[in-house]
């Protein structure tokens, strides 16, 4: 085996913010530049995770003395050795390819012979009129209008603990919902 061309990651640059007077480390990188490209605080957290778990896969090794091979392994990996969702395998791919294309300026041809995860093929639960009625009428105020929200506007927990009293358009008997998913704000009847 080639020795690498880069060092080991030393375990202890995988870990959280490094010192300000030290040269920025990998995953600093990618944290920045998510940030200046304005990604989520939530999707930066899930790519500095998939990044640092897929270094870790391979031994530390850093990302630029790997290719195509090393992302469909651990890929791969993923689906056939932890049985993750196949939107979970998509996540982590997306953080390889933003890490290889705008961290390391490095960007992948297409990665052929992943394997895929599988689609789960579970029915959803859905409760009938009379078991939501039971329910709301077991829950209290304020958690039962939280409740009456998310379940008749389709509002996200997130949205919901976020409104404030000026969303609330008693004339146009509407919701004003700000910064939902993607920074959109949208209209609820």
């Amino acid at each position: 085996m080639t020795a690498p061309r880069h060092p080991l990651i030393p375990s202890s640059h995988l870990g959280h913010s490094a010192e300000p007077a030290r040269r920025f480390r990998l995953l600093e990188q990618v944290r920045n530049r998510l940030q200046e490209r304005r990604y989520s605080p939530r999707t930066t957290i899930a790519y500095v995770g998939w990044i640092r778990r897929y270094v870790i896969h391979h031994g530390r090794r850093h990302p630029r003395d790997l290719g195509p091979e090393a992302v469909r392994d651990f890929l791969s990996h993923l689906a056939t050795v932890e049985h993750v969702a196949a939107s979970t395998q998509n996540v982590a791919l997306a953080a390889l390819l933003f890490l290889y294309d705008q961290v390391l300026s490095q960007p992948l041809e297409r990665i052929e012979g992943i394997a895929p995860a599988r689609r789960s093929r579970y029915v959803p639960t859905v409760l009938s009129q009379c078991e939501v009625r039971a329910l709301l009428h077991e829950l209290s105020d304020p958690l039962r209008l939280c409740v009456e929200l998310m379940y008749g506007g389709g509002l996200r927990v997130s949205e919901c603990v976020s409104l404030r009293n000026k969303d609330v358009d008693l004339d146009r008997r509407e919701l004003v919902v700000r910064g939902g998913k993607g920074g959109n704000d949208r209209r609820v009847p």
